[in-house]
């Protein structure tokens, strides 16, 4: 009798156990929390989100272009180990007039690098600012939907999305989010991230 509720008990304990996933954030300033104290920014709001049954490692660096985050990333995925890696990049590049082309390159590597490293990703896609003009705004958000249809990866078209023209909701520059949007910005990523959490068999 007892051996028979230790194996229930195994089978209702297992699933949990094995879902449990370590999460890997791997950005710029929007995710690496700019202008906002310890605890605020989003991605230390998603660990309070999803529990502590998975662990949220925020690897983001402010100022980061794809080109220092193809750089970067074997490193970090060699030390985390991650299950699932979260890549919020390019903001940089597209504030900085870079080429379309050789940031779709950069992200599609690291992608590739994420998937040899056994990691199941999330790729976050952000919108530019009006001023950098309608047509190359529209080229680099388009870059994040053709690079997650060719990798076969999860897609959050845009961080910013439902608040990104309510300039209350950002610092004096326009550009980072103030506290009061994180949680919102925690909405967007969410159910993108929820179906990676659970390893498939």
């Amino acid at each position: 009798m007892l051996y028979r509720c230790f194996l229930l008990c195994i089978l209702f304990i297992a699933p949990n156990v094995a879902h449990a996933a370590r999460v890997v954030v791997f950005g710029d300033s929007l995710s690496a929390g700019y202008g906002l104290s310890q605890g605020q920014g989003w991605v230390h709001l998603l660990q309070q989100q999803i529990g502590t049954s998975h662990q949220v490692i925020n690897a983001s660096l402010s100022g980061e272009t794809t080109a220092g985050g193809l750089a970067r990333l074997p490193a970090v995925l060699k030390q985390q180990r991650p299950e699932v890696l979260i890549l919020e990049l390019g903001g940089n590049d597209g504030l900085r007039g870079l080429p379309l082309g050789a940031m779709q390159d950069n992200l599609a590597a690291m992608i590739k690098l994420a998937k040899t490293a056994k990691a199941r990703v999330l790729l976050i896609g952000i919108a530019l600012p009006p001023n950098y003009g309608q047509d190359y705004g529209a080229k680099f958000q388009q870059v994040y939907a053709k690079l997650a249809r060719q990798s076969q990866v999860a897609l959050v078209p845009q961080l910013l999305a439902g608040f990104e023209q309510n300039l209350a909701l950002f610092q004096a520059d326009g550009i980072h989010p103030v506290a009061q949007a994180q949680p919102r910005m925690v909405s967007n990523v969410l159910p993108k991230l929820q179906p990676l959490l659970v390893k498939k068999p």
